[in-house]
């Protein structure tokens, strides 16, 4: 008989007890097990919706100015030689490393345009990146669909009295107003919104684009990175990161991430002085076991593994289970908490995490009961009987 056989002989006899600790630790592990899994995936779904909601990259012309000053006055800037982008070029955008994390392509062409004697700004979009990335907008009647179709931002179709279903001649070519852009606040209720081929073959600026927003999926790669990357796919365009967006949503994910693992090391704390509670009343229940044991020669050593292989035992049984008990409390709480991607992400480290925790918790709450135990002296663990 040596002393494994002897630890699991004792967890055997108190089925009761081992299940008193089985059930103190598994609520621990399981608990944190649900709050960094459900973490894993509300932070996917809450990337998803920040990194889908607004751009955060934008991609402008480069271009030249050249500074004006003269005895000491600065008279400002003048742009020299203007760039534009080729729409031919967004097709790079596609090759970059992470192109996966790319959401939406939005590009844009702006100028002025002339309706009922009006001077007003008319920008080219694609319909779909455009309305995607831009999930703020509220649209009285419907968005574009067809080139010979027209949105007006609120203060425009104010200005020039449009309404849905009014026609307005731009070029000697009639487009329809299909819908009227709720105010924002921003300079789009000042626009005239149509589809960038009609815009580009009104403006006289085919192929061309004037700016593209980018939405990143940044979570797993810089945003920093992101515009290093299309920097040189698209060496003839300025790219720069809106940086409030980014790091506000950086932050954000950062709290939410903060939040739960203070709230899972609390659980485990408490978790851990369940254990030791429990183990300390197990030796002192203990007494003439342990008294037996000095007495037939075991020594300090001895008795401090015996304690601590139950310990480990009940351990690691309580980390498969509390594993195992957290993941199924994170697949039925997910879909109530996650609206837009409730996926259960499956972390391979987070198994074998659990039953390192478990066993890392459980001996540590159970290495001062163990050297109690391993101090008792045979003759006063006897006489105490």
């Amino acid at each position: 008989m040596n002393l494994r056989t002897i630890a699991f002989n004792n967890l055997r006899r108190r089925k009761g007890r081992m299940a008193f600790l089985v059930a103190g630790l598994l609520i621990g592990v399981a608990t944190a097990v649900t709050l960094l899994s459900l973490t894993a995936a509300l932070t996917m779904d809450a990337e998803h919706k920040l990194d889908s909601y607004g751009a955060n990259i934008l991609i402008t012309p480069k271009v030249d100015e050249l500074s004006l000053s003269y005895g000491g006055i600065v008279l400002g800037g003048v742009g020299v030689d203007p760039q534009q982008i080729a729409e031919s070029d967004l097709a790079k955008i596609d090759t970059i490393p992470n192109r996966r994390n790319i959401g939406a392509v939005a590009p844009k062409i702006l100028g002025a345009v002339t309706v009922q004697g009006e001077r007003v700004l008319l920008m080219g979009v694609d319909p779909g990146p455009e309305f995607h990335i831009k999930r703020w907008w509220q649209v009285q009647g419907r968005p574009l669909a067809a080139d010979d179709e027209l949105v007006a931002g609120s203060a425009a179709a104010a200005r020039l009295g449009l309404a849905p279903g009014d026609r307005v001649d731009l070029g000697g070519t009639p487009y329809t107003v299909v819908g009227i852009l709720q105010e924002t606040g921003s300079q789009d209720d000042s626009l005239l919104i149509a589809t960038l081929p009609a815009a580009q073959h009104l403006l006289g600026k085919k192929g061309e684009v004037s700016l593209v927003e980018v939405a990143a999926l940044c979570a797993d790669c810089p945003v920093e990175d992101m515009v290093a990357q299309l920097s040189a796919a698209l060496p003839g365009a300025r790219v720069s990161a809106i940086q409030q967006v980014v790091k506000t949503r950086i932050h954000a994910l950062e709290q939410f991430r903060a939040f739960s693992f203070g709230v899972a090391a609390v659980v485990i704390l408490v978790g851990a002085l369940v254990v030791f509670v429990t183990m300390m009343g197990s030796v002192n229940e203990r007494t003439r076991e342990i008294g037996i044991f000095r007495a037939l020669g075991f020594r300090r050593g001895h008795v401090v593994t015996l304690i601590l292989l139950e310990a480990a035992t009940v351990s690691l049984l309580a980390g498969l289970l509390g594993y195992l008990t957290g993941m199924g409390a994170t697949a039925l709480l997910l879909p109530f908490l996650a609206d837009s991607h409730p996926h259960l992400v499956w972390t391979p480290l987070l198994g074998p995490g659990a039953l390192l925790l478990a066993l890392g918790v459980g001996c540590a709450a159970s290495f001062y009961p163990a050297l109690h135990a391993s101090r008792m002296e045979p003759t006063e663990a006897l006489r105490a009987l």
